[in-house]
């Protein structure tokens, strides 16, 4: 069940909430475990059993850790986890693996990624290790751990939300007016971002695949590259700031996962931005226990290393992915041994340097086979042999520009600090409230009449 289709807006919601206002306080762990569940049901009946065990699984080895002696309770720890990174790569992984080696299609297996398992699995693997690390924070109560785990504002594609994080408001957090109204008004925006920003600038994306990227010019190569790299942000912090608002209007914080990332003045920069819980998750689970940067120069650059080569092949199975990652790593180690006092006292020149380099790490990103990169990124810089790349049928980027380009320029302008300085000093005025209810309906309209409509981030 998408967060931008008829069912979940006109239907699951506003019974979900009902039900969850009328219910009394200590039972609304309970009211918010099961409608969530059932939110996850509606979009995963294959592999439902899935987070079930997993929530089991976690309650009763965090249980036999306490009072044990650090041996035993690193030897659960290590089975949990076992369990927890094994069904990832089971799922994720396996399959292509054996492609790769029996040269066929995900080597003749068709079971299919579990909705979600990424971003669950890394929750409650956290979990897992926080209470090994801190054994108070172990969560006796088996509704409220499946609470947090299965909470369904951001069950299946984050934020990646700590159970530390959460922990207090499991047991006690305030439901009222105010919240319910910021979180509605939230929910729009990010509605809004995804179907009126992301889902249209994904049009274009789709028209330079349907040419073929063997026969567009650089100019539309550039234009598709920028038009995906908006998409994609458009679509994965509306999904988040849905997340967010419905989290508020359950009477939870959650955590922030954008930051404004193409106005970075630096790669490292862009990713203190961009999917913010991801990066935190990474730095306190695996950069930091490898070691950080508390074990010299050629140490830190091994746990770099380490950390973006899994942080891309968390995206996806793949050698895109794999390439996206370690691209990252380069230009990170680049920034932390060359340039990056340069970057930090030039900003201007640092944020046309960020932003071309990520949306050419977008190309790798999105594009599967290293073929295609590689043909993108050489009619992206005129590499492949063809005169006037830039100027090949001019007349089909101008075009793309005509059709696209208020589009563009709201997309940039959404993609500053500008709009949400507007928000926070307008947002209780009642022409913005006009303004988004015409966002609301508008995005409505939109789900209705579109011929697709899938987050991005789902594939992950």
């Amino acid at each position: 069940m998408l967060f931008c289709s008829e069912e979940f807006i006109f239907v699951f919601l506003p019974v979900f909430m009902l039900v969850y206002y009328i219910t009394p306080e200590k039972w609304r762990n309970l009211v918010l475990f099961f409608g969530s569940l059932w939110f996850y049901f509606r979009g995963e009946r294959t592999w439902f059993f899935l987070i079930i065990v997993s929530l089991v699984l976690h309650f009763l080895g965090t249980s036999l850790m306490q009072g044990r002696e650090q041996k035993k309770r690193k030897g659960i720890l290590l089975l949990l986890l076992v369990y927890d990174f094994g069904s990832l790569f089971l799922f994720k992984y396996l399959p292509f693996l054996l492609g790769e080696i029996l040269g066929e299609p995900n080597g003749g297996i068709n079971w299919g990624l579990p909705l979600g398992i990424s971003f669950y699995t890394f929750q409650i693997a956290a979990y897992a290790i926080d209470v090994y690390r801190r054994p108070e924070t172990y969560e006796r109560d088996v509704i409220a751990l499946g609470t947090y785990l299965c909470m369904f504002p951001q069950l299946i594609a984050g934020p990646i939300v700590l159970f530390r994080d959460v922990s207090a408001q499991m047991k006690q957090r305030k439901v009222n007016i105010r919240g319910i109204e910021e979180g509605l008004k939230l929910f729009t925006v990010g509605l809004g971002y995804k179907m009126l920003i992301a889902n249209v600038l994904g049009r274009l994306w789709n028209e330079v695949q349907v040419v073929g990227i063997e026969s567009i010019s650089t100019s539309m190569a550039w234009l598709g590259a920028f038009a995906f790299s908006l998409q994609l942000y458009f679509d994965f912090n509306g999904y988040s700031m849905m997340a967010i608002g419905l989290g508020k209007m359950l009477g939870f914080s959650i955590p922030r996962n954008f930051n404004h990332p193409y106005i970075a003045v630096s790669i490292t920069d862009f990713w203190r931005r961009w999917h913010i819980t991801l990066s935190t998750w990474f730095r306190d689970y695996v950069y930091i226990p490898l070691g950080g940067n508390r074990k010299g120069k050629c140490r830190t650059i091994f746990h770099l290393l380490v950390v973006w080569s899994l942080t891309g092949i968390w995206h996806g199975a793949g050698w895109n992915f794999l390439l996206w990652g370690v691209y990252y790593f380069v230009l990170l180690v680049l920034e932390k041994t060359l340039i990056g006092g340069f970057l930090g006292k030039h900003h201007g020149i640092g944020r046309i340097y960020t932003i071309i380099l990520v949306v050419v790490g977008w190309v790798i990103f999105t594009l599967e086979d290293m073929k295609s990169i590689g043909i993108y990124l050489g009619k992206m810089f005129g590499w492949i042999g063809v005169e006037k790349a830039w100027t090949l049928n001019w007349h089909v980027t101008v075009d793309a520009v005509k059709r696209y380009g208020l589009i563009f320029l709201a997309a940039l302008l959404l993609s500053t600090y500008f709009p949400e300085k507007i928000y926070k000093k307008y947002n209780r005025r009642i022409w913005f409230l006009v303004i988004l209810l015409a966002v609301f309906w508008g995005s409505v309209y939109q789900m209705v009449t579109a011929a697709s409509n899938p987050f991005l981030y789902f594939r992950f």
